[in-house]
């Protein structure tokens, strides 16, 4: 199953993000598709939380995010980073 088609996996990453990041917000106030970074993303996420996430990423699902730049790419939204975990 395509990773944006699994809330499992959505929740899962969205608690991740908020524990990972020390952020104050409940994980499923984040939405599907809202912007993780950026100015119109309401978690204020850095590249510190970028480096952060990937490890995280690294250590939880063996996958490597080396580049930031691809990192943000990839975490546009929840939807578009479950994806990436998860392509099929």
């Amino acid at each position: 199953m395509k990773g944006s088609l699994d809330e499992k996996l959505k929740r899962d990453l969205k608690r991740l993000i908020v524990e990972e990041c020390d952020i104050t917000i409940d994980p499923a106030e984040i939405g599907d598709d809202d912007p993780l970074f950026g100015r119109d993303s309401r978690l204020g996420l850095d590249s510190i939380d970028a480096l952060q996430i990937s490890i995280a990423i690294q250590n939880k699902f063996n996958l490597s995010i080396t580049d930031s730049k691809q990192m943000r790419k990839l975490m546009r939204s929840m939807n578009t980073f479950a994806d990436f975990i998860q392509p099929e």
